[in-house]
């Protein structure tokens, strides 16, 4: 099981273009910590950019998401998706858990915008694309908190006191 201390997943993988994977560049701010594939670094003290030459996973220390920061609805379906990309092995349990989520999700809310967006991360989790499905799973907390109205920084430090 993969655990880490900071906040929010980002998967960032090469781009194909003609068939050839597209070199990505990763610019760290000092500090930075991500993860590579599994393992977690630090960049150093100065901004650095990397050149990832192949197609790897990289999680950047703002989208990486704990367990006890999945407070709300989007946020649970966000959680196991996150798990499926950060451990393959585990992936069952956590599409199981992703399933029961965006079905209680889509059972609760009626706006077309929301549920279209739901089968667009319901797709993206089937083909494997982890990564798109994250970003559309950020849409539904815009969605959510538009709804919940509630503040972001106020939910997370509620999360931290627990």
């Amino acid at each position: 099981k993969a655990i880490f201390n900071h906040s929010h997943l980002r998967c960032i993988q090469t781009t194909p273009t003609q068939g050839h994977l597209m070199p990505l560049t990763l610019s760290l701010k000092p500090g930075e910590k991500f993860v590579l594939n599994g393992a977690v670094l630090a960049n150093g003290e100065k901004r650095t950019s990397l050149v990832l030459q192949n197609k790897a996973c990289v999680l950047r220390e703002k989208d990486i998401m704990q367990s006890e920061e999945a407070n709300t609805p989007a946020r649970r379906i966000y959680f196991p998706v996150m798990m499926m990309y950060l451990d393959p092995d585990g992936s069952e349990t956590y599409y199981n858990d992703f399933a029961m989520r965006m079905t209680e999700f889509m059972g609760a809310i009626q706006n077309r915008q929301a549920l279209a967006t739901c089968l667009e991360i319901s797709r993206e989790v089937m083909s494997g694309t982890y990564y798109k499905a994250l970003m559309a799973c950020k849409k539904l907390f815009e969605f959510e908190q538009e709804r919940l109205n509630y503040d972001l920084e106020s939910l997370s430090k509620h999360a931290a006191r627990r």
